[in-house]
C-alpha cells in the first residue's frame, strides 16, 4: 500500500553515474552508450513480496523519472511466489519480507542462479485490534496462545494473563495473510516458533493486507497482524498493540524498530538480486539509488528508513557485487 503523499514527491536527490552496457533477465538493452557517455536504458523485472512491492514501486517510479530509458516492472505475487519465478530465471530481482529459505536456495542453485540479499528498509509487524478493544499490550506467549497451531482459545478471556476487561467473554475474529506471504512466514516463526505453524480457523486474506485493516476496523473483537505501512496508513481506525517479549511493553514505533527494541516483530525488508542482474549497470544504478535515497523512498511509501550503518553495509555490498 503506497502512501498517497508519495505522488507529490519530486526530484529525489542524486544523479546516477552509471552507463548501461547490458541488460539483465528482463530484456535486451541499448548498448550504444559506451563508457563515459550515453544514458541508462533497458528493462528490470521485479516480483515478490506484497509488503516490499509498494516500496519498490516508489523507488522505480522516482528512478525512471531521472532515467526514462529504463523500464522497471514491479509485480507482487508474494515472497514465496516471487522466489519461484526468480529461481526460474524469469525475473532480475525478488522483493522479500523474509530471508530466502534453504529450499529456495536449492531451487536457485539447481537453475544455476546465484543470489544476494540487500536490505532496503526496515519494517515492523503490528498486531492490530479495534480501537475500542481494552487490550493495549500483549506478550509473545499470549500471541502464541491465540495464534498457535494447537490453540483452543476462542475468547479473550481464554488467553492466560491477558487483561481483557469487559471483553473477556467476547469471541474474537482473526485475520491473517496466506502462505505465500513473507509476513505469514515471519510472524509464524517469531510467535509460534516454526515457519508456517498456525491455527487454521482464521480468515485468510491472501496478499490483501487492506482486507485485514477493513476487518479489524469493522469488528470490535477482531485481531490481525499486518506490516507497519498498513497500520500507519489506517491511523486511528485500528490500534496496534504494544508487544512484551520479556522486557516490558514496547510500541511499534520507528525509533523502537531501528533500535531493535521492538522484538520479535521488527524486521528488515530485502531485495534479492541475481548474479546476472548485478552484472549490468542499470540494476547496479537502481540498487544504489534505492539505498542512497532510502529516507525519501521509505517516507513516501510509509516504511522505516535504513540506519546509517545499514546504508553503509548495503552500499559496500553493492559495490563489491558489481565490481
Amino acid at each position: 500500500m503506497i502512501s498517497k503523499k508519495w505522488l507529490q514527491v519530486a526530484g529525489v536527490a542524486g544523479a546516477i553515474p552509471f552507463v548501461l552496457t547490458a541488460c539483465g533477465g528482463g530484456g535486451e538493452a541499448d548498448s550504444s552508450g559506451g563508457e563515459g557517455g550515453g544514458e541508462l536504458s533497458g528493462q528490470i523485472q521485479i516480483d515478490g513480496s506484497s509488503t516490499v512491492g509498494p516500496l519498490s514501486e516508489v523507488a522505480a517510479e522516482l528512478f525512471m523519472e531521472q532515467n526514462p530509458g529504463v523500464q522497471i516492472s514491479v509485480a507482487m505475487s508474494g515472497t514465496g511466489g516471487g522466489f519461484e519465478r526468480f529461481c526460474n530465471g524469469e525475473t532480475d530481482m525478488n522483493d522479500a519480507s523474509r530471508e530466502i529459505s534453504e529450499e529456495e536456495i536449492a531451487l536457485c542453485e539447481e537453475a544455476g542462479i546465484s543470489q544476494e540479499r540487500i536490505t532496503v528498509a526496515n519494517d515492523a509487524l503490528g498486531v492490530i485490534v479495534h480501537p475500542d478493544n481494552p487490550i493495549d499490550c500483549i506478550t509473545v506467549d499470549q500471541l502464541n496462545q491465540i495464534w498457535g497451531p494447537d490453540s483452543s482459545a476462542t475468547t479473550w478471556g481464554d488467553v492466560e494473563g491477558l487483561e481483557a476487561g469487559d471483553a473477556a467473554d467476547s469471541e474474537f475474529t482473526l485475520y491473517g495473510p496466506g502462505t505465500d506471504s513473507g509476513t505469514f512466514d515471519y510472524f509464524t516463526e517469531a510467535v509460534n516458533g516454526e515457519e508456517g505453524s498456525i491455527r487454521t480457523d482464521y480468515t485468510d486474506i491472501g496478499e490483501d493486507d487492506n482486507a485485514a485493516i477493513t476487518g479489524v476496523e469493522g469488528d470490535a473483537n477482531a485481531m490481525a497482524f499486518v506490516p507497519y505501512s498498513y497500520f500507519m496508513e489506517a491511523g486511528d481506525a485500528v490500534k496496534p498493540l504494544q508487544i512484551d517479549s520479556g522486557d516490558g511493553c514496547t510500541e511499534p514505533t520507528l525509533e523502537n524498530v531501528q533500535s531493535g527494541a521492538y522484538t520479535p516483530l521488527g524486521r528488515g525488508l530485502y531485495v534479492y538480486a541475481s548474479d546476472v542482474a548485478l552484472e549490468n549497470q542499470a540494476s547496479v544504478a537502481f540498487m544504489n539509488f534505492y539505498i542512497e535515497n532510502s529516507a525519501e523512498i521509505t517516507e513516501t511509501a510509509g516504511f522505516i528508513p535504513l540506519t546509517d550503518e545499514q546504508m553503509s553495509t548495503a552500499t559496500e555490498q553493492i559495490e563489491s557485487l558489481s565490481s
